[in-house]
């Protein structure tokens, strides 16, 4: 067996393709996260909170901004009301969500301002 005097580097690359390395890694990671949103919205994955869960419909407190979630199946609790029809957030941050931080529904059902925004 024939052995050598000189050192051998445990690393060929420089400084400069070292560098070139990280790009080729970062570009990797880019396209590994466009991969993931692209396979997100062709799915139908929303990107958006959802309000509520599944199973789940979204109620607020008679005369002031609090909300919660109830089971399908049940009615809201004491306190608590359905959104008007076509006035139910669905995401957090929707027009709705938005809309329902600056008003409430009194206990005849009408829409008002909420406490401390229209003084």
């Amino acid at each position: 067996m024939r052995t050598s005097s000189r050192v051998h580097p445990t690393s060929y690359a420089t400084p400069r393709s070292r560098a070139r390395g990280r790009g080729r890694v970062t570009r990797s990671a880019w396209g590994l996260a466009l991969a993931g949103v692209t396979a997100a919205v062709l799915t139908g994955c929303s990107m958006e909170e959802a309000i509520c869960s599944d199973g789940e419909y979204p109620v607020m407190t008679v005369g002031g901004t609090g909300s919660a979630c109830v089971a399908n199946d049940e009615e809201p609790p004491k306190g608590y009301v359905r959104y008007p029809e076509g006035k139910v957030p669905e995401h957090v941050g929707d027009k709705w969500d938005t809309y329902w931080d600056t008003h409430t529904v009194d206990e005849n059902g009408k829409i008002i301002d909420a406490p401390g925004e229209g003084e």
